[in-house]
């Protein structure tokens, strides 16, 4: 088999290369918009952000652990408080 030049094939393999590369590009801009689009949406949702929900859930679990500590403290001095009256 002989392997010869032919314009129409090379001008054609070009077109495609450089279709394929354009191609490449409209992805990136397709998901660049689509990403700015999505943080938009969720911005004017008002959505928090996993920073802040953490935060907040941390400070949830410090608060109850806290009042399970009262809540001890105030039976044991409620208990104390009926012996003494006793």
């Amino acid at each position: 088999m002989t392997q010869t030049t032919n314009p129409f094939l090379d001008e054609l393999s070009k077109l495609l290369t450089d279709a394929a590369g354009a191609a490449q590009g409209m992805r990136r801009e397709v998901e660049t918009l689509m990403k700015a689009q999505g943080e938009r949406i969720l911005r004017d949702m008002d959505v928090v952000q996993r920073e802040e929900f953490e935060a907040v859930k941390e400070m949830a679990a410090k608060a109850r652990d806290e009042n399970e500590a009262l809540s001890a403290r105030v039976s044991e001095l409620e208990s104390e408080l009926a012996r003494l009256r006793q």
